[in-house]
């Protein structure tokens, strides 16, 4: 059957056109269950998502208002604020309606998602009926009604329809659809039509096997909508419409609103757009952050110049166990205001509204409420940035000491905390499995299993090269090939190869796996891949960008087995200089996988001369000469401690700790892989100028090179900070013969002072100089198996060279660029999760320790504290000289030179000390290491001096 809409609208040039929308009706759409005859039993519908529908004997919990066999259906408020709930295993056998999922797919794509993925989950039962194409239950809208009254209206028809079609079924007890809805009207309406309907928590309470299901109930209120008798804290959000109208008129600044980690009373709020002038603004005080959260997009206000405040050097963590104790965090904005240094005001606003919440669910730890039998008690996140969460629940005392998962619900005006509500539970604190599993998810590592849709689109086992894939490619199996790689690596993205060819001149080959021919554009596979953005490496485990098959055998190019690659080939001469360059498709057999002391070994050897041998001297050889060409054009050698774990083989925990050795073989294969990418880069860009995907890594500001141009100074060096060249040559040049590690010290503090390298589209920019490789044009190339950058590289450059069919989003700009933002944001978040994981596996070292002693040098200087690095350990940690409730030593800073003097012991920049380690594990959700200065000894300072080294886990460049 086919009906149409007809509605107008008003074209550019101001006509007014009318538009008829054909819209085909169907009587054969199933209605899911497996117990009625009337439908075809339906295979899931292409498209729908669906797996086996709802079950013949709905096996749903017991429920003491609807006792019979029922299935539920939802409105879309409820899909919408109650998600948690309908993810419990218990929830079974649910009917989403077409009508819901698309104003769910409009208001939020995260939950949408889930619903989504709720529908494919084979156990789950839950079914898609497509009730806006279903003759008997597609309603037209009426004149006078709102779109949203007409939904809603859809919603109860679409009930009604279900509870006559259902009579059918023989059966002794009737199945029942149960109308769920936290929408009071709609609720009214559906009972004077003779619908079955219960708000969420009506329905939840009545499963009386499950009462821990009550936790996960979201509080549906307002967030205006106060708690009883609290007084009103915070003032009131504008409301959208009128933030976007201050906006407009530039009465408010729309920004990013970041919360400190080191002081819950202050923010700064990043402003989008063109106002660079103040392109960060202060927020400081409780009224004035008016309930914003790390991340939230909001609406601030400019302050007069005469309230503008200092960022504050104060430490203030939310330690408060009462909610009602607003008189304390008065005092404490005291604090704030009387700590200010004049010439460091900064433009200061008030939060007035929120644009866009960017709430995701909160691991941490529950601070159980001192009053017996209470049922609210105050949630602790792990990241000190997000307030505490008051949550209900009844299940406090299995909680305490666990990690949970918390989600916010609201953020009434009267009430010190937000609201929020029990998601699940983690695991005890402090257990390996379940710390890996809070940094993953803190850090928003994609790491489910991936789905059955992904893994459709590897390809079936036994694989072998067929003479389809030969099309298009060189055989290069009876070159001798081979990988060097860190030990136990499983997924070898980049072999190498180097014979010296007829005319005397060296051929030289980079052979990286060819990802891209089983990870076709746009299916599953590619979509998962693109999401995840990145392998990530954590100190015992690896959570793969690509399924195991591909990682670790289809696409590794390990020893002795054929294997489809991408070759970058060079002919150079004896001075690496490029002559001619080859792109191409190929298949290579490695002759060998070593690892970089295998390949050390050998270029070493006296005795062996195999071709593999050979070989690796020539690339030797030549990476020698590209590495002096490279620093000779200004390219930076930087450093910074590298830490490797050696586990006990059967608990897995580690017992020693060392810093990475590195070898003339790993720069061999970094030479050589940073030549492959500064060639492919150029090819892609040469062919495609706008659309290129490239990396690049901005000059640091002057300023940023303060902290190590005074750290030299103060050493009698001096380092030059105009251009990369004069930084390279002014950090070879500062040594010290009494001090050989002096120059590393330096090395370690430059890479402080740079930027974060970038991926790029390069048609949406015209800067692509990479600054630390002193190089005009650079890509990612070389690690398609654990980079999804390199995946689009090698789609650019397969059809550049003619090996492979472009497709629409690989020429789309503003495509290619959201993708960057995305791979930006995922290799940030691994680089801090595996940054989480070292100080996590340094923790459980040192937990069976005791207190060690070791050497140390000073990398900077606090007002209060220095923050030493300890060589053997790869160990950065902050040594306090104040501490809670122990009298202060006399302390003086000097910022120029810089240096910290505490009572008559002058502590300078790269000075050598010894500091006692232990872990302080008094605060069981955040662990870590403490210091104590034991040479030089100060006195009077007798106290033990706490350090915090979460820097480890918690810097941000």
């Amino acid at each position: 059957m086919l009906t149409s809409r007809t509605f107008v609208k008003r074209a550019r040039a101001g006509a007014v056109v009318k538009v008829v929308r054909e819209h085909y009706l169907r009587d054969d759409i199933a209605c899911g269950a497996a117990a009625c005859r009337l439908c075809r039993p339906a295979a899931p519908a292409p498209g729908s998502g669906n797996a086996p529908g709802l079950e013949a004997r709905p096996s749903g919990p017991a429920s003491s208002l609807c006792p019979g066999p029922h299935f539920l259906l939802p409105a879309t408020n409820l899909l919408l604020h109650q998600i948690d709930i309908l993810e419990d295993p218990v929830i079974k056998n649910v009917i989403v309606l077409q009508t819901v999922l698309q104003e769910v797919r409009n208001r939020s794509a995260p939950v949408y998602k889930r619903i989504r993925d709720l529908i494919q989950n084979p156990e789950k039962h839950f079914y898609s009926f497509t009730n806006e194409h279903h003759r008997e239950t597609y309603i037209e809208q009426k004149r006078g009604e709102t779109s949203n009254d007409r939904n809603d209206r859809a919603i109860r028809v679409a009930v009604k329809w279900y509870n006559e079609h259902l009579k059918e079924i023989e059966d002794e007890e009737k199945i029942r659809v149960i109308f769920l809805t936290n929408d009071r009207t709609n609720k009214e309406k559906a009972l004077e039509e003779g619908i079955t309907a219960y708000t969420c928590e009506e329905y939840i309470k009545s499963l009386t096997a499950n009462p821990e299901l009550v936790d996960r109930l979201a509080c549906v209120s307002d967030e205006g909508k106060e708690i009883e008798g609290g007084k009103i804290i915070f003032p009131e959000h504008i409301p959208l419409s009128k933030l976007q109208q201050g906006i407009k008129s530039g009465i408010y600044l729309q920004g990013t609103y970041r919360a400190s980690r080191e002081n819950y009373l202050e923010a700064t709020v990043w402003v989008h757009g063109d106002a660079e002038e103040n392109k960060e603004i202060i927020v400081q005080g409780l009224k004035h952050l008016n309930r914003a959260i790390h991340e939230d997009i909001v609406a601030v206000e400019l302050l007069a110049k005469d309230e503008w405040v200092a960022p504050s050097s104060v430490v203030l963590q939310d330690d408060g166990q009462s909610e009602e104790d607003i008189e304390n965090e008065e005092e404490k904005e005291n604090i704030l205001k009387t700590s200010v240094n004049k010439d460091m005001l900064r433009p200061t606003g008030r939060v007035v509204g929120i644009i866009k919440r960017n709430w995701r669910p909160y691991c941490g730890m529950l601070s159980k409420s001192q009053i017996k039998e209470a049922r609210r008690h105050l949630f602790t996140p792990a990241d000190r940035r997000i307030p505490r969460i008051r949550i209900e629940t009844r299940q406090a005392d299995t909680l305490e000491g666990q990690r949970i998962i918390v989600a916010i619900d609201g953020w009434p005006r009267n009430s010190r905390y937000p609201n929020g509500h029990f998601v699940k539970n983690l695991g005890s604190a402090g257990d390996k499995e379940t710390e890996t599993e809070v940094l993953l998810l803190e850090h928003d590592v994609p790491h489910q299993a991936f789905s059955q849709a992904v893994l459709s689109f590897l390809p079936k086992m036994p694989w072998s090269i067929t003479e389809e894939d030969m099309k298009r490619r060189e055989d290069l199996r009876h070159l001798n090939v081979c990988s060097v790689d860190p030990p136990g690596c499983t997924d070898i993205d980049d072999a190498l190869h180097c014979r010296e060819m007829e005319n005397g001149n060296l051929e030289v080959g980079v052979h990286i796996a060819d990802v891209s021919h089983f990870i076709r554009p746009g299916n599953a596979l590619d979509e998962e891949s693109v999401k995840r953005g990145t392998t990530v490496y954590l100190c015992e485990k690896r959570i793969d960008m690509v399924p195991e098959l591909l990682s670790s055998n289809l696409c590794s190019l390990r020893s002795n087995v054929d294997r489809l690659a991408f070759s970058c080939i060079w002919e150079m001469n004896h001075k690496a200089e490029i002559l001619k360059t080859k792109f191409t498709k190929s298949v290579i057999n490695s002759k060998a996988s070593l690892t970089y002391a295998e390949a050390q070994m050998r270029i070493d050897s006296a005795t062996m001369n195999d071709a593999i041998t050979t070989s690796l001297r020539g690339l030797n050889k030549l990476a020698k000469i590209l590495k002096k060409k490279r620093i000779d054009k200004g390219a930076l050698t930087l450093a910074s401690p590298e830490v490797r774990f050696h586990m006990d083989s059967e608990t897995h925990d580690p017992i020693d700790l060392q810093t990475k050795e590195l070898r003339e073989t790993n720069s061999m294969v970094e030479e050589f892989m940073l030549l492959a990418n500064i060639s492919v880069a150029q090819k892609i860009y040469d062919e495609f100028p706008e659309f290129a995907l490239l990396r690049k890594h901005p000059a640091p500001p002057p300023s940023n090179y303060d902290i190590l141009v005074k750290a030299a100074k103060s050493k009698d060096l001096e380092i030059k900070t105009d251009s990369a060249k004069a930084l390279a040559e002014s950090l070879d040049k500062a040594e010290s013969p009494t001090f050989p590690y002096l120059n590393t010290l330096l090395r370690i503090l430059a890479t402080r002072c740079m930027m974060q390298a970038v991926y790029f589209c390069s048609g949406m920019d015209n800067d692509f100089h990479h600054y630390g490789l002193a190089s005009p044009i650079y890509t990612h190339f070389t690690s398609p198996i654990r980079r999804y950058a390199d995946i689009i590289v090698h789609r650019l450059l397969a059809v550049a060279i003619g090996a492979d069919s472009t497709y629409p989003e690989l020429t789309d700009k503003h495509k290619l660029a959201e993708m960057c933002k995305n791979l930006n944001y995922r290799h940030k978040m691994a680089q801090y999760a595996q940054r989480a994981s070292v100080a996590f596996h340094t923790q459980l070292f040192f937990k069976t320790k005791g207190v060690v002693n070791e050497e140390a040098y000073i990398l900077f200087v606090r007002k209060n504290a220095i923050v030493v690095l300890i060589p053997k350990y790869g160990l950065e940690g902050t040594v306090f000289f104040e501490e809670k409730d122990k009298p202060t030593p006399k302390l003086e800073y000097h910022s120029e030179v810089p240096s910290l003097t505490v009572e008559d012991i002058t502590l300078h920049v790269f000075d050598k000390v010894k500091v006692n380690i232990m872990l302080d594990d008094s605060n069981i959700q955040h662990q870590k290491m403490r210091m104590v200065l034991v040479e030089p000894k100060i006195l009077g300072n007798d106290m033990p001096a706490s350090l915090s080294a979460e820097a480890s886990s918690k810097d941000e460049p």
